[in-house]
């Protein structure tokens, strides 16, 4: 799939993902019922297509490949690591008859920790908006020098 807009990619995901919904998982135990599909805040990222897909069972990141992504022809299963502005995440490739390829990180799974579609929307762009912003630099302290905890390492 040749992917053009945000908006083409929300109402392709959200298509797919409600049809899986509706026959695979209809009355499957791990669905939170009081949640629906939505793609959250898909923009390019470098060469991919990056948000987040909720769904009544799972929060994930999502790439989708652009036309550049040397990715899009892995094996499905293969794993794949971004470095964004917050670190360094991996992903697992998948394939879709009507996405294609994609790449996926989950961030929740199951859902029943969320009470509603708001809450969850609003955690969904909480990430992306984290993964996206570098991490403020921590002052080190003497003792920090002394240990060898730079940077967070020790």
């Amino acid at each position: 799939m040749q992917w053009q807009d945000s908006e083409q990619i929300s109402r392709t995901l959200e298509t797919v993902f409600n049809g899986i919904l509706a026959t695979r998982l209809r009355d499957v135990p791990i669905v939170n019922p009081t949640l629906s599909v939505q793609a959250v805040g898909f923009s390019r990222f470098d060469e991919d297509w990056l948000g987040v897909l909720i769904t009544p069972w799972f929060m994930n990141l999502l790439l989708l490949p652009g036309p550049d992504s040397e990715w899009r022809q892995q094996l499905p299963s293969s794993k794949l690591v971004r470095r964004y502005p917050y670190g360094a995440f991996e992903f697992t490739l998948a394939s879709d008859a009507l996405l294609g390829a994609y790449a996926q990180c989950s961030l929740f799974s199951p859902m029943f920790q969320f009470e509603n579609q708001a809450t969850a929307l609003t955690v969904a762009q909480t990430a992306l908006q984290g993964l996206l912003t570098a991490p403020a630099p921590r002052a080190v302290s003497r003792r920090d020098l002394l240990r060898g905890a730079l940077g967070g390492r020790k």
